[in-house]
């Protein structure tokens, strides 16, 4: 189903470093879930791993990959205890005479987020039917290689800068093809609290397909009013669809402890996560934006130029999303993910 993605402090010919590490960016939960729970959550995550061997299995290119996948995603997230609200962002792009927002533009998009965690391309695929793009060590990990192959997963080696022109064409095909396709352009993890730079190299897969890119923005929530849909430092006290006071003196707060940064172990990161009560994925989905005028046609100065351009738009709309945590509970445009 959804890759499994860790991307170590290790450099290479396009792939940067994060100065977040576990020590320096991690916080204490506010509020720990009991070994009982934690127990029940490991249990719940694993039969759920292993039930979608056999889905994986039998899925291949069927045309109900990616509703099944997302139906999947979301069974995983519940088990390890996360719970997802999406929220609709709104564009404003002003002093770029290369991009254009499309709000109303539906079908096939590259998809591109912030990358916190592991579980990022299961929050993606739980809200919305897609292929992610994984890294090539996660097609040599058993299990994991099945559940990601039949959820689609395409596969990049981040340490073969030659190999990228290959990639970009698998994700251009399955562009082509009507498949929306999920990629996290800054190229490594950060711990939530800050991210880096888009680089532009896989948004020409949505030039030569003639797509939209469709920024999403990642946050982790924990406490109170996360769990009742509030955003981080935004709780005013009161439940806006009921009038009734939350939780006194909780609200929520930015949670790093998904994060997967620096030496992280797969294993500490997911001890963490079952041990954290009230965690949310809030998921804010901007509108689409493609280039003015026809570009796949054009020279490379064109082309790049252009790629350059969605990077730093997309960019620039997911750091609004952090920043600000758009939509608040009550407000048109939350939707509340069953998982």
């Amino acid at each position: 189903m959804s890759a499994v993605t860790h991307l170590p402090a290790a450099s290479s010919a396009w792939l940067p470093t994060s100065p977040c590490l576990p020590d320096v960016c991690l916080r204490a939960q506010a509020r720990r879930a009991g070994p009982l729970r934690r127990a029940a959550r490991m249990a719940g995550a694993a039969a759920v791993l292993l039930a979608g061997l056999p889905i994986a299995l039998a899925l291949g290119r069927t045309a109900r990959r990616g509703v099944v996948t997302m139906l999947w995603s979301r069974l995983l997230l519940r088990a390890l205890g996360v719970r997802i609200v999406t929220h609709r962002g709104f564009s404003f792009i002003g002093g770029s005479a290369r991009v254009r927002a499309v709000p109303g533009e539906d079908g096939p998009a590259l998809l591109v987020a912030n990358h916190v965690s592991w579980l990022d391309p299961l929050v993606i695929t739980a809200t919305a039917a897609c292929r992610p793009l994984a890294k090539a060590e996660v097609g040599r990990w058993p299990i994991i290689r099945t559940l990601a192959g039949g959820g689609g997963a395409l596969f990049i080696d981040r340490d073969r800068l030659s190999a990228l022109p290959g990639v970009v064409a698998d994700m251009t095909a399955a562009l082509r093809r009507g498949e929306s396709v999920a990629a996290f352009p800054e190229g490594t993890t950060w711990c939530g609290r800050e991210m880096g730079r888009f680089r532009p190299a896989v948004f020409q897969a949505a030039l030569d397909a003639g797509v939209p890119v469709r920024p999403v923005a990642l946050r982790f929530l924990e406490g109170a009013g996360a769990r009742r849909g509030t955003g981080a430092d935004r709780n005013t006290g009161a439940d806006r669809n009921t009038g009734a006071g939350l939780f006194t003196g909780e609200r929520a707060a930015l949670s790093t402890r998904p994060s997967y940064v620096g030496d992280d172990t797969l294993l500490a990161s997911v001890l963490r996560i079952v041990a954290t009560r009230d965690l949310v994925a809030e998921v804010t989905v901007f509108p689409a934006v493609r280039p003015v005028g026809p570009v796949a046609l054009g020279g490379p100065v064109q082309r790049r130029q252009a790629r350059t351009a969605l990077a730093r738009i997309a960019e620039a709309q997911v750091r609004t999303g952090l920043v600000t945590g758009l939509g608040e509970p009550g407000e048109p445009g939350e939707q509340v993910v069953a998982a």
